[in-house]
């Protein structure tokens, strides 16, 4: 009977969440605190987007909280210095470790030694923001190289040292990685840019439970109208501590554009549980990472 009316409990919060998101298109946007998990600062926005200028577009947004990874690791470094401006700004610098020094280091980065040291420096020296927290972004375009040596021990770097993943990968490399450090905590880039199926998505969720979606480029993720779709509604209910939004600025136009990504978030949670919105909005990146609820 308890197992009965457990189910039905799911199958009606499910249910509330999929009818609210489709059915709330007047509803107010939401308005809590944002938490951009998945931002680069990279040397092309240096000059365009000075750090005054890119903290006050996070401002505006109400954003509160960033995971910073740039190419090169210089960007984040900036961002993580500038304790004034982002105290000022309202926002917690978050800061990873990228393995990119250049755009070459993306296609060859699983098999160079060269970024394993590197990597290893960084962690030394850390950030004026305090140690970095994760490794990332990462790509791999062929997920056969997440077996490839400088894959395998930076998973097992990071498991070792308590650090977060953030891999840019399709669903066969996240079983690949997972492998080879059970247990570490990965934010999967986008939850799938190549589209993975929702119910792929449920079987990894359900394979590793320290695996997070990151939900920017996410296909089908919206309709047309901006507001969730009831099949990643329905997701979303059934694992409410497993999504966060980020913003992806990796080429400069979606630094012109943060304000409207932010605000394309805010549609589509404002139409959601109010609980379960601030989850994705903020809470699961702030509890991953340790960070206070603002004020």
């Amino acid at each position: 009977m308890r197992r009965r009316a457990a189910l039905a409990a799911t199958v009606l919060s499910t249910l509330g969440w999929a009818a609210a998101a489709r059915t709330a298109q007047a509803a107010a946007p939401y308005a809590g605190p944002l938490f951009d998990a998945h931002l680069h600062y990279n040397e092309e926005a240096f000059a365009p987007y000075p750090i005054a200028d890119a903290f006050a577009r996070m401002q505006r947004s109400g954003v509160q909280a960033i995971v910073a990874n740039s190419r090169p690791n210089d960007g984040t470094k900036q961002l993580a210095d500038a304790a004034a401006k982002a105290a000022a700004a309202g926002i917690t610098v978050v800061p990873f470790v990228r393995l990119y020094r250049n755009r070459d280091d993306y296609t060859g980065w699983f098999k160079d030694e060269s970024i394993h040291t590197m990597v290893l420096n960084e962690l030394e020296r850390g950030t004026a923001a305090g140690p970095y927290r994760g490794l990332g972004e990462f790509h791999l375009y062929d997920s056969a190289n997440a077996n490839a040596p400088i894959a395998r021990k930076l998973m097992q770097l990071a498991r070792q040292r308590d650090l977060v993943v953030l891999a840019h990968v399709d669903d066969a490399a996240i079983d690949l990685l997972m492998a080879h450090a059970p247990e570490t905590r990965l934010i999967w880039a986008h939850t799938g840019i190549g589209g993975a199926s929702v119910a792929r998505v449920k079987e990894l969720l359900q394979r590793y439970p320290s695996l997070y979606g990151e939900l920017s480029y996410r296909p089908g993720l919206t309709g047309a109208d901006g507001l969730l779709s009831p099949e990643w509604a329905a997701l979303f209910a059934e694992y409410p501590l497993r999504f966060m939004i980020g913003s992806d600025t990796w080429i400069n136009a979606r630094w012109s554009d943060y304000e409207a990504l932010m605000a394309q978030y805010r549609h589509w949670l404002g139409a959601l549980p109010a609980a379960g919105a601030q989850r994705i909005a903020w809470a699961n990146a702030a509890g991953l990472f340790g960070v206070a609820m603002p004020r």
